[in-house]
C-alpha cells in the first residue's frame, strides 16, 4: 500500500509586504544627545555622494565611526531629477536616535532645499527616524516604495 501524503496549501498573505518585525534596540547602550553626533564631510565615492550636487559624511559618536550619510542627484521615476538621501549605521550604533540625528544634520548641512528619501514600506526603523528629522511622506498613489521629503524651512523677510 503506497500512503501519500499531502501538505496543505499556504495562504496568500493579504499584504504587499511582509509584516515588518517589530523594533527593538540593538545594543544596551543609551540614546545620544545632538552634540555628541558628528558629520565630518568626506569625498564621495561613485554612487555614494561622487557627482553634481552630491554630498558625503562619516557620521561620528564619541569619537569612532557609527556610519555614513549621502546624498545623490539621481533622475528616476516617479520624481525625476532630485537630490536622494542614504543613511547607513553600524550594527553597534542602530537603535540609539543617531539615525535620526544624522538624517537631520546631513539635511541642514546640505546645499539641497529639496531631498527626499527612499526606503521599503516595511523599513519602520528608518521611517521613524526620517519623519523625527522632518521628512514627511511624498509617496504617489500605487507606487510600492515609500518616498518621503524634506524641505529646507523658508524665514519670512523682515517687514
Amino acid at each position: 500500500m503506497v500512503r501519500t501524503t499531502t501538505t496543505p496549501k499556504r495562504k496568500r498573505s493579504a499584504r504587499d509586504t511582509p509584516k515588518p518585525r517589530p523594533v527593538k534596540p540593538r545594543t544596551n547602550e543609551p540614546r545620544v544627545s545632538a552634540s555628541d553626533v558628528l558629520l565630518i564631510p568626506v569625498p564621495g565615492t561613485p554612487g555614494k555622494g561622487k557627482g553634481p550636487g552630491g554630498e558625503k559624511w562619516r557620521i561620528e559618536v564619541g569619537g569612532g565611526r557609527a556610519g555614513e550619510v549621502y546624498i545623490n542627484v539621481i533622475d528616476e521615476p516617479p520624481l525625476g531629477c532630485h537630490a536622494s538621501l542614504q543613511i547607513y549605521l553600524n550594527i553597534k550604533s542602530q537603535g540609539r536616535g543617531i539615525g535620526r540625528i544624522g538624517y537631520a544634520k546631513a539635511c541642514q548641512s546640505s546645499a539641497h532645499e529639496t531631498i527626499y528619501a527612499h526606503m521599503r514600506r516595511s523599513n519602520v526603523a528608518s521611517r521613524r527616524a526620517a519623519e523625527a528629522a522632518g521628512f514627511t511622506d511624498c509617496t504617489p498613489p500605487g507606487f510600492k516604495q515609500l518616498i518621503l521629503r524634506w524641505r529646507r524651512a523658508t524665514v519670512p523677510p523682515a517687514a
